[in-house]
């Protein structure tokens, strides 16, 4: 499970966590992050012998082609293995910035696109022995991995800077007043966050890395982590006679999750049909559990259709954190309303009370807070003054196509997700955004 990596894998008190990648969630209990312990899985050899069936997984071994007529694969040392259903789950690879892969091998030995356990690895190590860190992107992971590393920078006198061409952290996600209050609380974590940062060339120079950004600005740093999104692997695409989306990348499958007969596609690397939401792409954790799990079950004959809503959830430390579904984008019309959080109001305290780590699912003084919203009857106001910024403590961000809520944001209020599952599958206009808002008992102290 990729989310510790960048988020509880890094507060954790034992010395020796980049070799047991086990660590403690937000309520306390332990785990280890990989899905199932080794003694789950059968041996390939034995796989097709066991009484009950099984899973097997063939590791070091690439699949280079596809045969979707005769229901073959091919693997990179020749083997051929026949299937009756196959699902393609190849995920993702992290795209890198051009500006870093022009500038030579001392500015790429330097950097890392931050994916895998060995990743977390390197750069837990790096982290105590170098001076500086520089983080390029300010989105989930980026942001996450700038607080996580500034935390344990406190320690040992380690720099973070975070920088990004947009106005304010998750600024592609979250309605800008959102994004620069949560910049502020980055910030405040001990990250020297660089906005509206623009790279335009890097270089090394006297043991150090030189980024130069497009407005003039220069940085000097050890090390950089280029946190700029993912490109779906579909390299079965040609071999396979396989759609690929256009427009959002990766394999186009229906519905149901098919690309083709017998083949489905899930997680990272699956365009599909959302029969509320339209045509999407998903890159989240849960998104990889609730897709997978629908293809497994029509690749048995379910037949159903993907309509049950993956969330997603980000945590900027124990204090601040979120929770989403739907089309969570900040260039559609959103109302926000917010009320001031109490101590029970965060990651650490929700875990504690709903028991699971992993999520996969009087004077208020309250805020309503609208941007680009066309429709007169929804609320309107101002930007937040300063004075009112810290009241920012919880709330609910609605996310607007066509007067429809298509997206809902949960901004430190936690184990609610099946109300705005419903939400959105009603499909429904709403004149008064506000009174939504209470099904959520945002006011509960």
């Amino acid at each position: 499970m990729r989310p510790p990596l960048s988020k509880e894998l890094w507060f954790s008190d034992d010395p020796d966590v980049s070799e047991t990648l086990r660590f403690k969630q937000w309520n306390g209990k332990e785990r280890s992050i990989f899905f199932q312990p080794s003694s789950f899985y059968v041996s390939p050899e034995e796989l097709m012998s066991s009484e009950h069936g099984g899973v097997s997984v063939l590791t070091g071994k690439k699949v280079v082609h596809m045969d979707v007529r005769e229901n073959k694969v091919k693997l990179d040392d020749g083997t051929l293995i026949s299937y009756e259903k196959c699902l393609i789950a190849t995920g993702g690879t992290p795209r890198n910035l051009p500006s870093i892969e022009r500038a030579g091998e001392n500015v790429m030995q330097r950097t890392t696109l931050f994916r895998r356990v060995s990743d977390f690895r390197s750069l837990s190590n790096l982290s105590s022995s170098i001076d500086s860190i520089t983080i390029i992107g300010g989105g989930f992971l980026g942001s996450e991995l700038a607080c996580a590393l500034a935390r344990k920078g406190r320690q040992t006198g380690l720099e973070v800077i975070q920088m990004f061409p947009e106005s304010g952290n998750m600024g592609k996600v979250l309605p800008e007043y959102l994004s620069h209050w949560t910049t502020e609380k980055v910030r405040g974590e001990g990250v020297n966050v660089m906005s509206d940062a623009v790279v335009k060339f890097v270089s090394y120079q006297n043991g150090k890395l030189n980024i130069s950004l497009k407005d003039g600005r220069q940085v000097q740093t050890d090390h950089i982590v280029a946190a700029v999104g993912l490109e779906p692997n579909t390299e079965l695409a040609k071999s396979a006679g396989l759609e690929l989306d256009g427009d959002f990348g990766g394999y186009r499958v229906n519905a149901e999750l098919q690309a083709r007969n017998n083949v489905w596609v899930a997680g990272d690397a699956a365009c599909f049909y959302d029969i509320k939401l339209g045509r999407r792409r998903v890159e989240h954790h849960d998104h990889a559990v609730v897709s997978g799990r629908l293809a497994g079950e029509n690749m048995t004959g379910a037949a159903k259709p993907y309509w049950h809503q993956s969330m997603f959830w980000s945590d900027l430390g124990p204090d601040v954190g979120y929770e989403a579904i739907g089309i969570v984008d900040s260039s559609l019309p959103t109302v926000g309303v917010f009320t001031r959080a109490t101590e029970k109001d965060t990651p650490k305290s929700a875990a504690e009370l709903s028991g699971t780590g992993i999520r996969s699912e009087s004077d208020t003084g309250e805020i309503i807070q609208t941007e680009n919203t066309p429709s007169p009857v929804l609320p309107q106001s101002s930007p937040p003054s300063t004075q009112q910024k810290e009241t920012y403590g919880k709330g609910v961000v609605f996310y607007l196509r066509d007067n429809i809520v298509v997206g809902i944001l949960l901004w430190n209020i936690f184990n609610r997700m099946p109300i705005a599952r419903k939400i959105i599958k009603d499909g429904e206009e709403h004149s008064d955004l506000n009174e939504v808002a209470k099904l959520f008992n945002i006011h509960e102290e």
